[in-house]
């Protein structure tokens, strides 16, 4: 066999149609479907009712919907968090004090 009979061979085992060898074995003696059981009279089931793909079907009501976007709100609270921490350093080290409360009454008797 020389290598041309070869390739060839290789070549037509693995694009070629099978010869059915392998399904030529006994077949299995019963049907292979699954047991139906059996069906329901009218009216045992029904379907859900279908819900919109968009939402709830009635008016939305403006004051209890959130209109910021969680970005913007996580922003706010970094820069929150940063200012804070810039007036805690700068009544630790240097004694100034950025607070805007009143306290103990003073801005009352201004």
């Amino acid at each position: 066999m020389s290598i041309i009979h070869a390739f060839t061979r290789l070549v037509l085992d693995l694009f070629a149609p099978g010869t059915g060898r392998r399904r030529a074995g006994a077949r299995p003696a019963g049907p292979v479907g699954a047991a139906r059981s059996p069906r329901p009279g009218p009216g045992a089931w029904r379907l859900p009712a279908p819900r919109s793909p968009y939402g709830l079907g009635g008016p939305l009501d403006g004051e209890e919907t959130a209109l910021v976007r969680p970005y913007l709100a996580a922003h706010e609270a970094r820069h929150r968090q940063a200012w804070r921490r810039v007036a805690l350093v700068l009544a630790a080290d240097f004694g100034v004090d950025l607070d805007e409360r009143d306290l103990h009454g003073l801005g009352a008797a201004r």
